[in-house]
């Protein structure tokens, strides 16, 4: 064993779990202060089922065995049929492997939280989160990374996720919000925007064991993965402020921190495969994208994505990908079977990663459509309209943020918390919130 590339590679698996209490403070900052408990909680509690997910049997389909190119076999629950202190050929036992690529089928689902805060029931999200992963993680993951995936065989690169985790995300971002429809109280201040700065924060550094980890140890394309990702989450940054600026003529705390965010997602399939300069360029183009479509495009779409899960991750991961197909470079990689556009490798790593990108796409929406339909034949998908209005820290959890919230619901007359006992005498009112007790 490695035991230094062992210490890194676990280092870098508490960073990744480390973004998802960050990414609830990213989420929960930028909703309204009826939905931050369901929200935040929506992300953490995934920490949970997917480990539960993985150990049972999420591993094994994703990288032991293969079927297809498609997915893997499981040879037994709860990791009983993996040698876990078997040695790699890289060094590392397979246990280090497992728990790293565990920390991946975490944050992954987690993502699309952000897409149906403050709508879906929190028991349907929490039976589409389990067959989400093993329909549609689970594959994908062994199609890129496993052995004899169908993506991979292809010659497709995907450093560290922006196929697997980041595209994955925000197109089941995106159906999700197509079956939900649109919410009923679209105009909400955030709850905190420190929150908001406070989660970027600590996705940023997670995103250094995201990235520099996927090189599994401590060599040049970790040190390649943790530059690229600095440069491009700057890159993308400043361009965020400078479009905001353009725009509306100030720059604002969650526009700067959404653009970091987009340059980090596009920079994660590329980043142990391209220059500092290809960096900086696909940070700003992933947030011309990114900033594009939330501002321009979606507004014309009638698709409700609550915090642009898709617009950020969707489309930056988009980005990502086929850029890699441009600025891939051998000096920088020289594992790499085809360099990139711009690096003298032509046209064919850039067609790859079109093909493999536009599967991706058309699997995972045509999967989440599919679990979607049969999930809302046996459970209810979105809450009432009263819950809604009300906010689902009451409706689902019975908690509020802070003594505000509550003070504030507490200080309400009567006749609006409970309009249908008024309904006789103020028939006019009967539109109102029918809020619970």
């Amino acid at each position: 064993m490695n035991t230094v590339d062992t210490a890194f590679v676990i280092l870098a698996s508490v960073l990744v779990w480390f973004m998802t209490p960050g990414l609830a403070f990213f989420y929960g900052g930028m909703v309204s202060k009826g939905n931050v408990v369901n929200t935040m909680l929506s992300v953490f509690y995934i920490t949970g089922i997917a480990i539960l997910l993985w150990v049972g049997g999420g591993y094994e389909l994703a990288f032991n065995g293969n079927v297809l190119g498609i997915i893997g076999r499981i040879h037994g629950l709860f990791l009983s049929g993996v040698h876990l202190t078997h040695v790699m050929g890289t060094g590392l036992p397979v246990g280090a492997y497992v728990l790293f690529q565990m920390m991946f089928a975490i944050i992954t689902p987690a993502l699309f939280v952000g897409a149906v805060v403050g709508r879906m029931h929190f028991k349907y999200l929490t039976w589409f989160i389990v067959c989400w992963s093993v329909l549609v993680y689970y594959p994908l993951v062994h199609m890129v990374w496993g052995p004899g995936g169908l993506l991979g065989g292809l010659g497709m690169l995907d450093f560290a996720g922006g196929t697997v985790i980041h595209i994955n995300a925000g197109v089941t971002a995106l159906v999700l919000s197509v079956f939900l429809g649109r919410r009923r109280v679209s105009r909400f201040q955030p709850y905190n925007r420190p929150w908001v700065l406070l989660g970027t924060a600590i996705l940023w550094i997670g995103w250094y064991g995201f990235n520099a980890g996927s090189a599994l140890g401590v060599n040049r394309a970790a040190v390649t993965a943790a530059l690229t990702t600095s440069v491009a989450a700057a890159s993308a940054l400043v361009a965020w402020m400078v479009l905001d600026v353009y725009r509306t003529g100030k720059p604002t705390l969650v526009g700067v921190c959404t653009g970091a965010l987009c340059g980090l997602v596009g920079i994660t399939p590329a980043a142990g495969y391209v220059t500092c300069a290809g960096a900086a360029v696909i940070g700003l183009v992933a947030t011309i994208a990114s900033y594009s479509f939330i501002q321009l495009v979606k507004p014309h779409l009638g698709v409700d994505d609550t915090l642009d899960a898709f617009g950020c991750h969707g489309v930056s991961g988009i980005v990502g990908s086929l850029l890699t197909g441009v600025f891939a470079s051998k000096d920088v990689a020289p594992q790499i079977k085809h360099a990139g556009v711009l690096y003298g490798g032509g046209m064919r790593l850039l067609l790859v990663q079109l093909l493999g990108t536009l599967v991706t796409v058309i699997i995972v929406a045509g999967m989440v459509a599919l679990i979607t339909v049969t999930l809302r034949r046996c459970l209810p998908m979105r809450v009432g309209a009263q819950e809604e209005r009300l906010g689902l820290d009451l409706g689902e959890h019975g908690e509020t943020a802070d003594y505000t919230v509550a003070a504030l619901r507490a200080s309400t007359p009567d006749v609006l918390n409970y309009p249908d006992e008024f309904t006789g005498q103020l028939g006019g009112l009967g539109h109102l919130p029918n809020k619970r007790r």
